[in-house]
């Protein structure tokens, strides 16, 4: 599972990084707490190139009844993904990365849970695979939502979680990105557990668990 992460860098970096520009109407602000159904940063490619907007995480599928289902769809298991109703037209037309520069996911120590951030270790920004879809309500107002896949955890998660988001090596994101490419088989390759070597874990405060606190206090390694 993912269910929260960070993504701090300066809008110059985020840009720079992907070679993105940015959607009309999007103000970006660093978020030391992402959570779901709120709206987080994300790139599109698209003919003109790679775009950055922000979508609301919790998939809504274009066929809901209402956007209440967004809820239960902030993950897709990358091993289901291909028949799932709610994924398998998506992982074709309406991929997209979530930029981040850690997750956090909490591991059962005694009698509490403990709150860990997850990076890499050269602390730079990477990216997380995603589908989007746009939902639209009986009075035609629009909404663009994602969900983050998942995929078995790598040897460090293991000791920490049984799943993973699926992290996307460099010279993938691109493959990921490109709109005409529709090979699903060749795209489900790409979901799979990235190296624990180049990642680390440490302990953070359990303030993480409340949504209302966001501030650069919680990415502080706690003993």
């Amino acid at each position: 599972m993912c269910g929260r992460f960070t993504i701090t860098d300066p809008l110059e970096e985020l840009m720079d990084r992907y070679m993105a520009s940015i959607s009309d109407d999007y103000e970006y602000q660093p978020n030391y707490n992402a959570a779901p159904m709120q709206h987080i940063p994300a790139i599109i490619g698209s003919a003109q190139g790679n775009r950055l907007g922000s979508l609301r995480w919790g998939l809504v599928p274009t066929w809901a009844k209402d956007d209440k289902m967004g809820n239960k769809m902030i993950n897709a298991r990358a091993e289901t993904i291909d028949t799932k109703p709610s994924f398998k037209r998506l992982i074709s037309s309406r991929r997209c990365i979530i930029p981040t520069n850690g997750f956090y996911e909490w591991k059962k120590e005694g009698t509490h849970n403990q709150p860990l951030r997850i990076l890499l270790k050269d602390e730079r920004i990477f990216s997380l695979a995603g589908l989007y879809d746009i939902w639209e309500d009986p009075e035609g107002n629009k909404l663009s939502t994602c969900t983050i896949i998942t995929t078995e955890p790598n040897e460090l998660m293991a000791d920490i979680h049984n799943r993973m988001p699926v992290i996307l090596r460099p010279q993938d994101e691109e493959e990921w990105l490109d709109r005409d490419h529709k090979d699903v088989p060749s795209l489900l390759g790409l979901l799979k557990p990235y190296k624990s070597s180049e990642m680390r874990a440490y302990k953070v405060s359990r303030d993480v668990g409340n949504v209302r606190n966001n501030s650069e206090e919680l990415l502080k390694e706690v003993d």
